[in-house]
């Protein structure tokens, strides 16, 4: 099984890029050049400026601090939401796991973005809303499948024996689920950061996300529709930023998840 080095370095550098490339990249990403309007990339502008002569890069390194601070913010919410709420469920069973499915199936009734649509048109849009926002619609999925995962664990035989002998049922979720449930909290939390990531860019391409003087990459990729015949650096950019993050999420989670059936099997 190949291991994704290459997606990792993928998200590292721009992590880097975002968090810290303005140390070295000093240019502003809010001052305006009426000279410069919609200039191709060059020298001076690496990736080129937008309708209003601001400089991309900056503002694509703005953004990208955006646009993670979302997706991880969310993805750990809600992951570590549907962690607690499965592992629940599924070791408690009965009243609580009845409830659980009630809620699951309440929140699944809808489509999870139009969910999304009906939420934030009803409050101003800025990181911290999104984050709450985007987590409380998203937990759901890893939700059940952590009770599912549950289930089988709490069917264990040397489960059963802790049971018998009075152990605190604290203490088993801590000791013994913890261990046995971790690759699919952290492949649903990989997922979850790409996930977070499409939904606050989605929203911010409907004008709905971030809104100026913030910026993330979807804000900026909704500024290039008027311009994409004209100023094709505009959207390829922030576009390339947001496919490469998920992309390489995509690969790492594929590889946890394979090495996750892996483990099972020779349990």
């Amino acid at each position: 099984m190949k291991k994704p080095y290459f997606s990792l370095l993928v998200l590292i550098f721009i992590f880097l890029f975002s968090f810290f490339g303005n140390l070295l990249y000093t240019t502003s990403a809010y001052e305006l050049d009426a000279l410069s309007i919609l200039s191709s990339p060059s020298l001076i502008h690496p990736f080129g400026t937008d309708r209003l002569g601001r400089d991309l890069l900056a503002r694509v390194l703005q953004g990208g601090q955006v646009s993670l601070t979302i997706g991880i913010g969310s993805a750990l919410i809600s992951s570590f939401l549907g962690l607690i709420l499965g592992a629940t469920a599924g070791f408690l069973r009965g009243k609580v796991d009845k409830g659980f499915v009630v809620m699951v199936d309440l929140f699944l009734t809808f489509p999870t973005f139009f969910l999304l649509l009906a939420l934030i048109s009803y409050v101003n849009a800025s990181v911290f809303v999104l984050i709450f926002i985007i987590s409380i619609t998203g937990w759901m999925t890893t939700g059940r499948l952590i009770r599912s995962e549950s289930f089988s664990i709490t069917s264990a035989p040397f489960i059963k024996i802790l049971n018998i002998a009075g152990v605190s049922k604290w203490k088993i979720l801590l000791k013994y689920y913890a261990p046995l449930l971790a690759p699919i909290y952290f492949v649903s939390f990989t997922f979850g950061v790409g996930g977070a990531i499409l939904a606050e860019s989605g929203l911010s391409f409907l004008g709905l996300g971030i809104t100026a003087p913030q910026m993330s990459w979807g804000s900026i990729l909704s500024t290039a529709k008027s311009v994409n015949d004209i100023a094709w650096w505009v959207g390829i950019f922030p576009g390339l930023m947001i496919f490469l993050v998920t992309f390489s999420l995509m690969n790492i989670s594929n590889y946890l998840q394979n090495l996750s059936n892996q483990k099972k099997a020779l349990i």
